[in-house]
């Protein structure tokens, strides 16, 4: 008896802890999340709940990107041919490198001038894709007839220069990314994180032959003569590789050699043109979706179960909650949209935005040509700047339920719900996206409204995930409420 008892006892008790163990867990969650301020969840005085949400592809598209890119920012070159769900993208790069100074004829000697070699050389950053497949970037000249000037900043989407005729690169120069940041010695020059592409000395050969007076007087009469180069992969590949024009180690390189004055054989130097504060900088990036998951997402009535965000140019998904505006007027201690990372082994070589955001599309902004806002009363704006971490746009590192590590982000919405919930504010549609930068519209009320530049991620061109939509079997988008009753 004492045995069948106590059988019975330990069955009991450990139900119970099986029970306890995710109860305890679903209250720790809710009470983390506002460090002490939100009250535990007993279903008594305060509940939870969880609302529906209605995700919906969309892209950018040309007409509607206005992704400009400084001089100063990080710019791609490279072919990414096989992305599993968002295809392909091409990234070009097109810029100046001058003379230091003009006025003054820039190598040591014109005459009996022996050139050895003229080589672009890029400094590195960064690799977004995969490391290992081999790539051919070629280098063109500009045509003489764009205009390409350092005061102006160029839509990313559009290819906004053209370049005729065979390229200046030697042929044959593949390179896999992976090594571009080892260390290379070469003349002068012995550092690492170096793409180095040898031109024709044809090319070298012209800009020996330029003089004082039909080149190198002044920067205007330069650009007249050399407007500059494009660069683009072509072939195989599956990365977009990032350079930094303005860091020491982007450069054009030209070796040479000359007899020494007196005789008695030859001198060797070495001429660099820079990335000067004359300079021009542009960045073109086309996505080509055709033929994968995202493609086949877009244009239809329904929601779609799997959102597909990708970094500018790219795309983004608007997010509906109808069940907002249908309940009633409670108190709200957190409302949180909840989004998860749909795991994938190509997320390791397509890896995530670092930020994504989240705003709303409002038809009543007066503000020219504006038709998003900040997520009213949320988004807070300090002397800093925009406090993009309070709203939830960093992730969390979390796993989904096979044990596969994944980002969830969760953006905190707990004011913009209660103005709604007390028919102070109108219901939005929200938008949700990985914006490299955006010019906003914000107000707090709404109609109080000043545009703000903000600046998201990092980079153009990098940066893409999946995440679950509102009706995703396993891991839905959705907005949950802490709340009590009034």
């Amino acid at each position: 008896m004492r045995k069948k008892y106590f059988a019975i006892s330990f069955t009991v008790i450990t139900a119970a802890f099986i029970v306890l163990i995710p109860s305890c867990r679903k209250i720790n969650d809710y009470t983390e999340l506002g460090g002490g301020l939100i009250p535990p969840v007993d279903n008594i005085t305060t509940f939870d709940t969880t609302l529906s949400v209605q995700a919906f592809n969309d892209t950018f598209g040309l007409a509607n990107d206005s992704q400009y890119l400084a001089r100063s920012a990080v710019h791609f070159v490279g072919l990414i041919n096989n992305d599993p769900f968002f295809g392909k993208t091409d990234t070009r790069m097109f810029f100046e490198l001058k003379p230091a100074i003009y006025g003054t004829y820039p190598f040591v000697r014109k005459d009996s001038v022996k050139i050895d070699s003229i080589v672009l050389v890029l400094g590195y950053l960064e690799t977004y894709g995969d490391t290992n497949t081999a790539q051919q970037i070629k280098v063109y000249e500009l045509d003489r007839t764009n205009n390409f000037t350092n005061d102006s900043a160029y839509l990313i989407r559009k290819e906004n220069f053209t370049y005729t005729g065979a390229p200046l690169s030697l042929s044959g120069q593949i390179f896999y990314p992976r090594n571009l940041n080892d260390s290379v010695k070469a003349f002068r020059d012995t550092t690492k994180n170096q793409l180095r592409i040898k031109l024709d000395t044809n090319f070298a050969r012209r800009l020996f032959n330029y003089d004082t007076s039909n080149a190198y007087k002044t920067d205007s009469i330069f650009r007249a003569n050399f407007k500059g180069f494009a660069l683009r992969s072509e072939g195989a590949g599956n990365a977009i590789m990032g350079f930094h024009f303005g860091s020491i180690n982007t450069k054009l390189a030209i070796y040479y050699n000359y007899p020494k004055v007196g005789g008695g054989g030859r001198d060797t130097s070495v001429y660099y043109f820079f990335f000067t504060f004359l300079s021009a900088a542009a960045q073109y990036v086309k996505r080509d979706y055709t033929g994968t998951p995202f493609e086949s997402s877009l244009g239809g009535a329904t929601q779609d179960p799997v959102v597909y965000l990708q970094g500018s140019p790219g795309t983004f998904a608007t997010v509906k909650i109808p069940d907002l505006g249908t309940i009633s007027n409670r108190l709200i201690h957190r409302a949180e949209l909840i989004v998860e990372e749909l795991y994938d082994i190509s997320d390791s070589t397509f890896y995530n935005p670092e930020v994504l955001y989240l705003d709303a599309s409002d038809p009543s902004i007066t503000v020219s040509n504006y038709k998003y806002r900040t997520i009213p009363y949320d988004l807070a704006y300090t002397p800093s700047g925009f406090d993009f971490r309070s709203l939830g746009c960093l992730p969390l590192n979390e796993k989904d339920a096979s044990g596969n590590p994944i980002k969830v982000w969760r953006f905190n919405i707990s004011r913009y719900v209660q103005h709604v919930l007390t028919r102070t504010q109108s219901l939005y549609d929200l938008r949700l996206s990985a914006p490299f930068t955006l010019n906003e519209v914000y107000g707090v009320p709404p109609g109080t409204d000043v545009v703000y530049p903000m600046f998201l991620n990092s980079s153009v061109a990098k940066g893409r995930i999946r995440v679950g939509g509102g009706n995703h079997p396993t891991q839905r988008m959705r907005l949950r409420l802490i709340y009590s009753k009034l």
